[in-house]
């Protein structure tokens, strides 16, 4: 299929090689989703605003003034979700707690939410599905934003209740807890592009709020450790792979700082109990993170796991300033979040992880996926470039683990298609569609060919 004169792959069968580590039936394969995207029920049974309900609810943050007031009513909808999510066969199951629903403003527990929760936890493991629960997936509460947010350094330690509570709460119901989504996300486009809720733009902000979010993780941590030893406890991050097509090498240097700012600013801290000292030198001279004594230890604490989302990859060349800008490739096959399909940066990511971090925890893909401009056509959604997109990335993690990566698991972006941040319902990256005038889930044809596999894989000896 050729589109805008880019050869778009498509495939119509989910191909994986037959001495895939895929067909380990330890190897974990599930889907994903996040609070705030499918759940609606924004204002029932206590749950109080969050920073998205603010950010949503304000005109031109959000395309077409979408907001996730309904999503796809999971709150209401979670039992036929659960045997939506049984019939693909997964493994596991991955999904975030809103932080708005569980506590109120004075820190006690609100119990419809936290009920809510144990129900939805309880059905999936009834029907053999491991959890994987994600702490905080951007929506903070508004009150605390309202104290100061990220910046607040008080919101790190409002965190750790959270998760004391949350993991005394749900113990020996949860499989892998991770702490934070993407702190990259919540500090760069909350404070520090304007992209997402708060909506500040400033680097100093988004290094204050970075370094608030990783000691909350740290913090989160110990209370999840003491709660519930028996689960597995990581952090979640977005990892990019820059490029340049630029020949100098200034360029070649620009390529380097932009991994640097969206990779080693997070895994440094995490891996190594420092940030990256060339940060502050070259590309954001003066916005050093606010760090106290002991803050780095705290960080630094072992993890169980690591989870990497990935999606796409971006070429930079030198900006003449000591930084890089973006330059979109042309001919290229791009996502219809005009995201480039590039596999092979998630290979070269996890074998350099693997090389620059001697103690990096197993890994876990937590997220990976596109979203396409999918139709409901006679019952059925030909998703066949996801399909392509997949079975892409999955041989690209499979190239990662032949090269000695510990890599355990594979999440799908997403299980159904949902609110997507400030592109709202425009952009579908689920493996089953959701009509919203009706709610109908429809499977689409990449989650009939997961659902397959997993039943195939399930009769091999």
């Amino acid at each position: 299929m050729v589109h805008n004169a880019v050869q778009i792959q498509v495939a119509e069968t989910f191909d994986v090689p037959a001495d895939s580590i895929l067909w380990r039936k330890d190897f974990l394969l599930g889907v994903a989703t996040a609070a705030y995207q499918i759940e609606g029920a924004a204002r029932e049974d206590g749950r109080l605003p969050s920073i998205w309900d603010t950010f949503s609810a304000t005109p031109g943050k959000v395309l077409h003034g979408d907001t996730g007031a309904i999503a796809c009513d999971h709150y209401h909808r979670w039992r036929d979700d659960v045997e939506l999510i049984a019939s693909l066969n997964v493994d596991a199951y991955r999904l975030s707690i809103a932080w708005p629903r569980v506590m109120d403003a004075a820190g006690r527990p609100n119990g419809k939410g936290i009920a809510f929760y144990r129900d939805l936890l309880r059905a999936l493991s009834d029907k053999g599905i491991r959890t994987s629960v994600t702490l905080y997936h951007w929506d903070l509460p508004q009150h605390l934003e309202d104290a100061g947010g990220w910046l607040n350094r008080d919101t790190a330690y409002r965190f750790a209740d959270y998760a004391d509570l949350m993991s005394r709460e749900l113990a020996g119901l949860v499989d892998y807890w991770s702490t934070l989504n993407e702190p990259w996300c919540s500090a760069m486009h909350g404070y520090g592009t304007g992209h997402h809720a708060p909506g500040h733009a400033s680097v100093i902000e988004a290094n204050r709020a970075l370094h608030h979010l990783l000691l909350g993780h740290g913090l989160a941590l110990a209370a999840l450790r003491r709660n519930d030893p028996a689960s597995r406890k990581g952090i979640v991050l977005n990892v990019g792979r820059g490029t340049t097509d630029g020949a100098s090498a200034a360029d070649r240097r620009a390529a380097e700082l932009f991994e640097l700012q969206h990779n080693d600013w997070i895994l440094d801290p995490l891996l190594k109990g420092s940030y990256p000292a060339a940060l502050y030198e070259e590309l954001w001279p003066g916005a050093q993170p606010p760090v106290r004594e002991g803050d780095l230890a705290i960080i630094g604490a072992p993890l169980d796991f690591i989870g990497i989302n990935y999606y796409f990859r971006t070429n930079v060349r030198a900006d003449g300033n000591g930084g890089y800008v973006e330059v979109p490739l042309e001919g290229v096959e791009r996502t219809q979040m005009g995201w480039e399909v590039y596999p092979e940066g998630l290979a070269h990511l996890l074998i350099a992880f693997r090389d620059q971090y001697p103690n990096l925890p197993p890994v876990y893909i937590t997220e990976n996926g596109m979203a396409c401009d999918d139709e409901v056509c006679g019952g059925e959604v030909v998703d066949g470039q996801r399909i392509a997109f997949l079975n892409r990335h999955l041989a690209a993690v499979d190239r990662a683990a032949r090269a000695g990566v510990d890599v355990r698991g594979y999440f799908i972006w997403s299980l159904m298609d949902n609110f997507e941040w400030a592109f709202g319902y425009e952009r579908r990256f689920g493996i089953v569609h959701v009509d919203y005038a009706t709610q109908r889930r429809t499977p689409k044809r990449s989650a009939r060919l997961v659902r397959d596999f997993l039943a195939q894989r399930k009769e091999r000896p």
